[in-house]
């Protein structure tokens, strides 16, 4: 009888697998992999030849050198006409990264490992996204994406990535990726919502990113509304904007609110005002509060600007069998460039916050005071700043862009960055 219903339960669980698979109406695998050889030197801006910190707390050496790698997988299904779904799985890693502790105790065994401990999470798969998305969901111009998703609005000045690096602590280093700005985790859990009345294009979004537990009210939220218009003449488009980070995460001490909020409200447009030229430019104003560490005593009001300016040239693209193509952008971020120790001063907050920012042309100086720190301007505790000479913040930049296809399978792409910051100066 036992064995009978084993039966029974096998038989229902095929009949439910199969009318699963019936609704299925296509799938689709992809994937890509990427593998990066990086040598870099002098990141600290010093010169000295001291050995690399193996600790890997931000870039402390004058000489690195590795390989990584990123592979992903992703299923797309789409369930009916109106609901589709995506899972891409994502394992990230430096190549055989081992952790060396040499004591004068510790026995070396001849050609063996002793002395030095393998990382044991670099061959973990991780799900990047997971989300379902609602065509027609209601009445028919909405659209509804629910889950793990991707978000980038524009050209990814405000939003475009939350970049995650797994098993990294707080300081987002010794996690899997000694380069975590090269991370392939860029995802959100978020619900999107898109109406779309052709050319006007509304979208409305809310995202989890940070559930803290150090106290009932410190986690971190971000909302959004953004429309967009496309017009019929010079591919020409606009948008206008707002985005609100709510950040409660610095802990309450000195008897202030932990709100370090930012709303972000800004305007982006882009044309072809010839065929082979794009221009686009972009302004956005912050207000909010700012709280940057939690021995601030009063609380302040936030008030920042950033813009975004570029252009793209193609006229040698269709006449020079390589499709030369040329490039120039310029970003500037407000900031307090004459305040002393601005994270405790009263008076109005001026420096840029740089949200989720997506678009980067430079994997060096624009990431300073996120991941890495100089010699002269080290990393400070407790700070939401976490370096005076910060890149997202009091800075002029201007980037020149080239790329030429010498065959029809490669691209070749040059990027040449400067940039002039305004450093805090710290008490």
């Amino acid at each position: 009888m036992r064995f009978l219903s084993v039966l029974c339960v096998l038989a229902l669980a095929l009949c439910i697998t199969a009318s699963a698979y019936a609704e299925t109406q296509s799938v689709k695998v992809s994937g890509d992999l990427t593998m990066r050889g990086i040598f870099r030197d002098t990141y600290n801006l010093n010169g000295s030849p001291v050995e690399a910190d193996v600790t890997r707390t931000g870039v402390t050496g004058p000489e690195q050198s590795w390989f990584m790698s990123v592979a992903e997988v992703e299923v797309d299904a789409d369930l009916t006409d109106n609901v589709q779904t995506v899972i891409r799985l994502v394992n990230q890693r430096d190549w055989n990264v081992y952790t060396k502790n040499v004591v004068s105790s510790t026995t070396l065994i001849p050609n063996g490992l002793g002395g030095y401990t393998e990382n044991n999470d670099e061959f973990d798969v991780m799900v990047d996204l997971a989300y379902v998305t609602l065509k027609d969901f209601i009445y028919s111009p909405l659209t509804l994406t629910i889950g793990r998703q991707d978000l980038w609005f524009g050209r990814g000045f405000i939003i475009g990535a939350n970049q995650q690096n797994p098993g990294a602590d707080a300081a987002f280093v010794t996690g899997n990726l000694s380069a975590p700005e090269y991370t392939a985790i860029k995802s959100f859990d978020a619900v999107k919502a898109v109406l779309d009345y052709d050319p006007w294009t509304i979208t409305g979004l809310y995202s989890k990113i940070l559930e803290g537990a150090i106290q009932d009210n410190d986690d971190v939220d971000l909302w959004g509304v953004n429309v967009g218009y496309k017009f019929d003449a010079y591919k020409a488009e606009a948008e206008g904007y707002w985005f609100f980070k709510k950040d409660n995460k610095v802990d309450k001490w000195g008897g202030i609110k932990s709100d370090n909020d930012v709303h972000t409200i800004g305007f982006r447009g882009s044309l072809d005002p010839i065929d082979v030229l794009t221009v686009a430019a972009e302004v956005a104003y912050q207000g909010g509060q700012y709280v940057g560490s939690r021995l601030q005593t009063a609380n302040r009001d936030r008030s920042a600007r950033g813009t975004d300016l570029s252009a793209e040239w193609r006229y040698w693209a269709d006449k020079y069998a390589w499709k030369p193509k040329l490039g120039a952008e310029y970003v500037w971020y407000s900031g307090n460039q004459a305040e002393d120790n601005p994270d405790l001063s009263n008076g109005t907050y001026e420096g840029w916050d740089g949200m989720y920012r997506g678009k980067f042309d430079s994997a060096i100086r624009e990431f300073v005071g996120k991941y890495y720190y100089t010699a002269r301007y080290p990393a400070r505790a407790l700070f939401v700043q976490s370096a005076a000479d910060a890149s997202f913040t009091n800075q002029h930049q201007v980037i020149f862009l080239g790329s030429i296809e010498p065959i029809e399978s490669l691209t070749l792409k040059a990027a040449l960055a400067l940039a002039r910051a305004f450093i805090h100066r710290q008490t």
